[in-house]
């Protein structure tokens, strides 16, 4: 009852970005930077661990923030100049892509590699998170070859596929397929659940989804509402779906009721934006909000979004406090001691 889990991404430490600068000054060859990557996964995985994650990934250490790390595995792809680099940071300075080719990913993703490494030094329950297709597709102008987004994300869809295919191959039994931009941009529903389904479909796994409205530099860059998704996201074929709560005050809580009528609901009830450590006691009570909606065996507890953007002492914080109210609430709930 109650699982704890995380979404994704963890905060990452802070010699990595040391060893990434070396590296951008060719001070790092290619075993070096591999050690970098798969000692940055080991703290991740202890960090969860050691709060007493049930549920744990790799941290996503290896992809610069959630996704944007997956665009060095494509071929015929190559950066666009920043068209802001001043002022505030936001999401309008995270980097875009030109295709000079046909859109294709012949050695995979990178997450198999990931995942089995995890699987060798992880003691908990995985899970294996990759973005999905339309959320990919968001970093790459369109061109004569792919016109539009929908177009791009049509292409996506078996490479990401293909991934999952090969995630299970490698014994992952659990897959989140990451669809922020779904929530995003609402006003396609219809089109959504074509393009999900049509990538998981006949896959032998749990499948959840995270949609979430953003995070980069902590800011969302979407109306914060789920409601335009719904009941039409229902048709997902997902098993559970991991949303944002706490961040928003925990509006359309409403909206669980409906979810766990078919589905798990994953229910972020610590904020990934905010630096504040959230008090045992209240963590506990926002738990309790969520079982009046969700059964507590359909009931994942999570933090909000990954923990890329948030500071790791933080990170580590927040993880040991939402381990501890999840218990307080599984005792009150079984009667034990």
């Amino acid at each position: 009852m109650i699982e704890t889990s995380v979404i994704g991404s963890h905060a990452t430490p802070g010699w990595v970005f040391l060893a990434d600068a070396a590296a951008q000054r060719g001070e790092l060859g290619e075993d070096d930077r591999r050690e970098m990557i798969q000692d940055a996964v080991t703290a991740a995985v202890e960090d969860q661990q050691r709060a007493g994650i049930d549920r744990v990934t790799d941290g996503e250490m290896s992809r610069l923030d959630f996704n944007l790390g997956f665009y060095s595995h494509f071929e015929n792809l190559e950066p666009l100049p920043l068209r802001r680099r001043l002022g505030v940071p936001a999401h309008d300075q995270r980097g875009k892509y030109r295709l000079t080719g046909e859109l294709k990913a012949p050695n995979g993703l990178g997450a198999v590699k990931d995942f089995i490494y995890l699987k060798q030094i992880a003691r908990a329950d995985l899970k294996a998170c990759i973005p999905g297709p339309f959320t990919l597709s968001g970093r790459i102008e369109p061109n004569k070859r792919y016109p539009d987004r929908i177009a791009m994300t049509e292409a996506l869809i078996p490479i990401v596929r293909r991934e999952c295919e090969m995630l299970i191959e490698a014994g992952a039994d659990f897959l989140q397929i990451d669809e922020p931009s779904f929530s995003v941009y609402p006003d396609r529903i219809d089109q959504y659940v074509s393009i999900f389904n049509r990538t998981v479909e006949g896959l032998n796994a749990k499948i959840g989804t995270h949609l979430c409205f953003g995070n980069y530099r902590a800011r969302a860059v979407g109306n914060r509402r789920y409601s335009p998704l719904f009941p039409k996201a229902m048709e997902m074929r997902a098993d559970q779906f991991a949303l944002e709560f706490a961040s928003r005050e925990f509006a359309e809580m409403e909206l669980l009721g409906e979810i766990a009528q078919e589905k798990e609901a994953a229910v972020g009830v610590v904020d990934v934006k905010n630096l504040w450590i959230e008090p045992v006691d209240l963590i506990a009570q926002r738990i309790r909000h969520a079982l009046e909606y969700v059964p507590p065996e359909k009931l994942t507890v999570t933090p909000d979004c990954g923990f890329s953007q948030t500071a790791r002492w933080a990170a580590v914080q927040k993880l040991n406090a939402m381990v501890k109210a999840a218990h307080i609430v599984r005792r009150e709930l079984t009667g034990a001691s």
